[in-house]
C-alpha cells in the first residue's frame, strides 16, 4: 500500500506539478462499498476523453476501510490521487482540500457515494468551454421527499432569491469549475454549496445541465435535516461577503444611524414634554428607550469604522484586488 504523505497547502501548481486538462475531486467518507464500484464507473465514463486527466480523491478522515481501497486504487491507477486528512473536517474543506491540489484546467466535483453519475462528466466538460461554472441539476432526484427533496427545494429557492443567482440544486455536488474560478477560492463552514453564489462577484458565466441521479447503493447518507441551520447560518454569511465584503460601513453604520435616529426623535419627544409641558419624565420608560437607542448607534457606526480600518488593511497586506479583468483591449505604443 501506497502510503499518503502530508502536503503542504497550496493553491497553485507551481513548475514541479504539470497542468493538465481535467481533475476530478472526490470527497469521501466511511464509503467503503462504494471506493471500487466509483473507480469503474469513473473509467468507463472517460474512456473517450482525449486529453489527460486525474482523479483526486479526498478521505475525510473516515473510519472503514475508504482509505485502504483509495490506497490500492492509487497503486494501480496512477492517475488516482489519494489525500487523506488527519481526522473529519466536512466536505467543505475536503474539497477545498482537493482544489489546492487539482492540476486540471477544469475541475470537476463528484460525490463519493455513486448517487451522482460519472457518465454525466462528459456533458458537463463540453458546457465548461462556454461558461465558467456549469452546475448539475437532479430534476429526477432519487431521496425521500419530506426529508431530502422538499427542504431541499425550499433553500434553492430562498438560495437563490438572495444571491440573484438562480440555480434549481445548490446541493449538487457535481459541478465543473473553470481553474480561475476556484484557484483563489477559500471556503469555510459549510460554503461548498455556494461556490456559484460567492463566485458571481468575479461576473463569471453560469450554466445548468440535468444530470442523473441514483438511489444510494452502499453506506449511509451523511446529510440530514440538522445541516438546514448551518445552510441558513452560511447563507447570511453570503449574501453579507457578497453586499458589503469592502463596505461595512454601508451596514452597520445604516443601522446605527436608523437606531441613532431613533432614539433622538424619542429623546426630543421628552424633551418637548419636559420643558413646553413641565411633566416628569424620570420615571418614563422611553427616557431608559432613548439612551439605549442612541448608545446602540454609536455602536453600530463605531463598529463599520472598524469594519472599514480591516477591510483595508486586508486588501492592502496580501494585495488582493477588488476587481477582476475579463480582458483588456490596448494599441501598442
Amino acid at each position: 500500500m501506497a502510503k499518503v504523505q502530508d502536503e503542504i497547502r497550496t493553491a497553485d501548481p507551481g513548475p514541479a506539478r504539470t497542468r493538465i486538462g481535467l481533475s476530478i475531486v472526490i470527497p469521501l467518507f466511511n464509503e467503503e462499498g462504494n471506493v471500487r464500484p466509483l473507480h469503474q464507473a469513473i473509467a468507463q465514463a472517460l474512456v473517450g476523453y482525449d486529453g489527460d486527466y486525474e482523479v483526486i480523491a479526498v478521505d475525510d478522515g473516515s473510519t472503514d476501510r475508504t482509505l485502504a481501497l483509495l490506497e490500492a486504487i492509487h497503486e494501480e491507477d496512477p492517475r488516482w490521487t489519494v489525500i487523506a486528512l488527519r481526522r473529519n473536517f466536512g466536505q467543505t474543506a475536503a474539497l477545498s482540500a482537493g482544489f489546492d491540489h487539482a492540476r486540471g484546467d477544469v475541475v470537476v466535483t463528484l460525490d463519493g457515494d455513486l448517487q451522482n453519475d460519472p457518465e454525466d462528466i462528459p456533458g458537463l466538460l463540453e458546457l465548461s468551454a462556454r461558461y465558467d461554472i456549469v452546475s448539475g441539476w437532479r430534476a429526477d432526484r432519487q431521496d425521500p421527499f419530506l426529508t431530502r427533496r422538499l427542504p431541499s427545494a425550499l433553500a434553492n429557492r430562498l438560495i437563490s432569491a438572495i444571491t440573484g443567482v438562480r440555480l434549481h440544486d445548490y446541493g449538487c455536488t457535481l459541478k465543473a469549475y473553470r481553474r480561475e474560478v476556484i484557484q483563489d477560492l477559500r471556503l469555510y463552514g459549510e460554503m461548498h454549496r455556494y461556490i456559484p453564489a460567492i463566485a458571481s462577484w468575479m461576473g463569471t458565466s453560469v450554466a445548468e445541465m440535468k444530470v442523473r441521479h441514483h438511489p444510494r447503493r452502499s453506506g449511509v447518507s451523511k446529510y440530514g435535516l440538522r445541516r438546514t441551520f448551518k445552510v441558513l447560518l452560511d447563507l447570511i454569511t453570503v449574501k453579507f461577503l457578497l453586499s458589503f465584503a469592502t463596505r461595512p460601513i454601508q451596514v452597520f453604520g445604516l443601522v446605527g444611524l436608523v437606531l441613532g435616529g431613533l432614539g433622538t426623535a424619542v429623546g426630543g419627544y421628552l424633551a418637548y414634554i419636559k420643558f413646553a409641558l413641565g411633566e416628569s419624565i424620570a420615571q418614563r420608560p422611553l427616557l431608559l428607550l432613548s439612551v439605549l437607542l442612541i448608545v446602540l448607534g454609536g455602536q453600530f457606526v463605531g463598529m463599520g469604522l472598524v469594519c472599514e480600518l480591516l477591510v483595508r488593511l486586508y486588501h492592502e497586506s496580501v494585495g488582493k484586488p477588488i476587481y477582476r479583468i475579463s480582458r483588456i483591449l490596448r494599441r501598442p505604443g
